[in-house]
């Protein structure tokens, strides 16, 4: 795996249904080392500090093997790097075998895998389409959100390594679609795991507590 592009953005504001949305989706590339810190990347804003950023959702990668479907999918052949918010584009990131606790070094920094990605409704509004919420959600390469546990530097061409994998099999696409997919089998027993993992994001411990507790009651 390398860094095949390096994404930040200020927050821009937009007009969506008829009203002004603060966001920091429009990534773009640049050319110069980025700054890995405790909460963010310097440089790189975010509007929504409630659900964007901080400890849990530092840093936010993307594989750069996912852009050919989506530049099918969505017809669109000029899809840009950034397009899906993300900080870094990255050769060959797997879901599939990207783990909750993976500890993986971007540069100088090393990164800890904290949770998938919930699509929120500004990604429609960056890929400029209504429908990209649910096909984003079906097709369960969410990317990859990190906690930072050691601040550093990267660049385009970076390496990015494993240094220390989670002793469990419970991968980012697994935990999605363990949640989102109503057919996946077993679901509850990969939820109730994921519970147990001291790595899984506060955010992602409260969905699965809450959707246990709901079917629960069903």
């Amino acid at each position: 795996m390398h860094i095949i592009s390096t994404n930040i953005s200020k927050i821009k504001t937009v007009v969506h249904n008829g009203k002004e949305v603060k966001t920091g989706i429009f990534k773009t590339p640049t050319n110069e080392p980025v700054v890995i810190e405790k909460l963010n990347i310097i440089g790189d804003e975010q509007a929504d500090l409630v659900n964007h950023g901080g400890i849990d959702k530092a840093v936010y990668a993307f594989s750069h093997n996912h852009y050919d479907y989506w530049k099918r999918t969505l017809k669109n052949d000029d899809l840009a790097v950034g397009s899906f918010g993300e900080n870094f584009t990255i050769l060959e990131l797997d879901e599939k075998n990207i783990h909750i606790g993976d500890r993986i070094r971007v540069g100088t920094a090393l990164l800890e895998v904290s949770q998938p990605r919930v699509p929120c409704f500004k990604l429609a509004i960056a890929l400029n389409n209504k429908q990209s919420l649910k096909l984003f959600t079906q097709y369960y390469h969410t990317g990859v959100y990190f906690r930072v546990l050691e601040q550093g530097v990267a660049k385009t061409g970076d390496a990015v390594t494993i240094e220390h994998k989670a002793k469990h099999n419970i991968s980012v696409t697994t935990l999605f679609q363990a949640f989102f997919d109503k057919q996946y089998p077993d679901y509850e027993s990969v939820l109730l795991a994921a519970l147990e993992l001291p790595e899984l994001a506060l955010e992602w411990q409260t969905k699965i507590k809450k959707k246990l507790s709901l079917e629960l009651h069903q």
